[in-house]
């Protein structure tokens, strides 16, 4: 059973891996192609819950208000990363996640009141200095870079707070209400802006690609990941998600071609990155099981 339940994992891993991909084929604005994702994400985790599933999704005023903000946090992590490979490319947005690691070593102690770890700090070094040197040998995509470091740091403050609401009810409502909030965000925004009428400027080849982002890419890989848990521990699944960029490199690299081919220098920070990550992951996982013994 463990080892269908590794297979499953890595399956969604390489799922969420391939979103960048569709993002990149899928020709709309990185506007109009959130907002329908987050739409028809919507309405088929509402279907699976309340027609397949059959349960409840009443929630509290608090914490609907809770999941609107947090929800916002997620639309903005989207827009960004699809956003970030309009203006540059897939390698680029993918290679700015590993930031997330640096910002939740950052953030995570401040919201929920614990020491520093020196090994984050340690890491987080490493990943700056990665970092700097993408940046310094891709600098023609720096407004790429830009709005990839900014979709680490909304993607982590999402996973912290989404943190702080775990048990508060059903994980399939927290997932439905914070992709409904942050797709009504979304529209009032637009509706306000005066740019609604431009999200209906797509057409049926995107919208069949969006459909399918929503479906096989986005819910599907969400429950898959939480009915995963009753047979993984969570360090193994946060280990193999870090494998989610390496995905995307390559399969960006084998499908696009040269407009995915990076400097040598690239690939190497990437890979001391996402070791780093690692290791860390690793270290804190036997540190805690001497700590539990």
């Amino acid at each position: 059973m463990k080892n269908s339940a590794l297979f499953r994992l890595h399956t969604i891993v390489f799922l969420w891996g391939f979103t960048a991909i569709l993002g990149k084929l899928i020709s709309v604005n990185a506007q109009i192609l959130v907002f329908y994702r987050m739409f028809f994400a919507a309405v088929l985790l509402f279907l699976f819950l309340r027609v397949v599933k059959k349960r409840s999704i009443g929630i509290s005023k608090k914490l609907l208000l809770q999941l609107t903000v947090i929800g916002t946090f997620m639309a903005f992590h989207w827009l960004f990363f699809f956003h970030s490979i309009k203006v540059s490319n897939v390698s680029i947005a993918l290679s700015c996640l590993s930031l997330s690691t640096l910002f939740a070593a950052i953030l995570e102690p401040l919201i929920f009141k614990r020491k520093v770890d020196v090994s984050e700090v340690v890491m987080g070094i490493v990943i700056v200095l990665c970092m700097y040197l993408i940046f310094k040998t891709e600098f023609r995509f720096k407004e790429g870079i830009f709005y990839g470091i900014l979709t680490a740091f909304f993607g982590t403050v999402f996973s912290v707070f989404n943190g702080k609401l775990y048990g508060k009810t059903s994980s399939g409502n927290i997932i439905f209400y914070e992709i409904f909030a942050g797709w009504a965000v979304l529209t009032a925004y637009y509706l306000v802006s005066g740019q609604l009428l431009q999200i209906g400027d797509i057409g049926l080849k995107d919208i069949l690609l969006v459909v399918v982002l929503a479906s096989v890419f986005t819910a599907y890989p969400m429950f898959e990941s939480i009915n995963l848990m009753k047979y993984i521990t969570p360090f193994t699944l946060v280990l193999t998600v870090n494998l989610e960029p390496v995905y995307g490199i390559i399969l960006a690299y084998l499908i696009f071609g040269e407009s995915e081919h990076m400097s040598p220098l690239f690939y190497a920070a990437s890979l001391i990155m996402i070791l780093a990550i690692v290791v860390n992951g690793i270290l804190k996982s036997r540190k805690r099981l001497k700590e539990a013994v």
